[in-house]
C-alpha cells in the first residue's frame, strides 16, 4: 500500500469515526448515556472518590462538551459523582475525542492543547485549573487495566493515524 492511498485512508477513518460515533450516541437514550458515563467515570476515578479528592467539586459543576461526537453532560460530587445533561456548569472544557484520548493517555499536555485553542476552558477558571490538576494527577498504571489499555490501544491507534494522515510517516506498508 503506497503512503498516498494510506494517508487518504487515514484521513477518511479520522473523519469518518466520529460521524458514526455521533450517529451512535445519538440513538442512546439521555438516561442511558449518563448512566454509562457516570459508571466508566466512577471506575476510573475510584482512588480520587476514595481519597476524597473531589470533595472540591461539592456544590460545583464542571461541563465536558466533546464537539465532535456530540457528547455533552456535566459532573459534580456529593458523596458520589454525579452526572446530568448540560443545564448551567461552573466551568465547561470543551474539545475533541482525539485531543481527550491523548490527554488521557498523557501523551499530549492540557496546557498545549488549551495554547492550540484545542481545548477550551470557560468559566470559573479557579475551579477549572483544580480540575485539570487533578486529572493530571491521574496516573495510566493506577487505572482499572480494562480503561488502561483502552485507552492506550486508542490513543496509539489515533498517533498512527495521525501520522499517516499528515504524512510524517514515510513507511510504506
Amino acid at each position: 500500500m503506497s503512503l498516498g492511498f494510506s494517508s487518504k485512508l487515514a484521513k477518511n477513518v479520522l473523519g469518518l469515526a466520529p460521524k458514526v460515533a455521533t450517529q451512535s450516541l445519538s440513538i442512546v437514550p439521555e438516561k442511558l448515556k449518563m448512566d454509562v458515563l457516570a459508571k466508566l467515570l466512577t471506575l476510573t476515578l475510584s482512588e480520587q472518590i476514595k481519597f476524597g479528592e473531589l470533595d472540591f467539586l461539592k456544590g460545583k459543576w464542571v461541563a465536558i462538551s466533546v464537539q465532535d461526537i456530540g457528547l455533552h453532560f456535566e459532573l459534580s460530587f456529593d458523596g458520589q459523582l454525579l452526572l446530568r445533561s448540560l443545564t448551567k456548569a461552573d466551568v465547561t472544557f470543551t474539545a475533541n475525542v482525539p485531543e481527550l484520548l491523548l490527554v488521557a493517555a498523557a501523551k499530549e499536555d492540557p496546557d498545549t492543547l488549551f495554547f492550540q485553542r484545542k481545548l477550551r476552558i470557560e468559566g470559573d477558571t479557579e475551579l477549572g485549573l483544580e480540575v485539570k490538576n487533578l486529572l493530571l494527577g491521574i496516573e495510566l498504571e493506577a487505572l482499572p487495566q480494562p480503561v488502561r489499555v483502552s485507552i492506550e490501544k486508542l490513543a496509539i491507534t489515533l498517533q498512527t493515524l495521525q501520522s499517516y494522515s499528515d504524512g510524517s510517516n514515510t513507511a510504506t506498508a
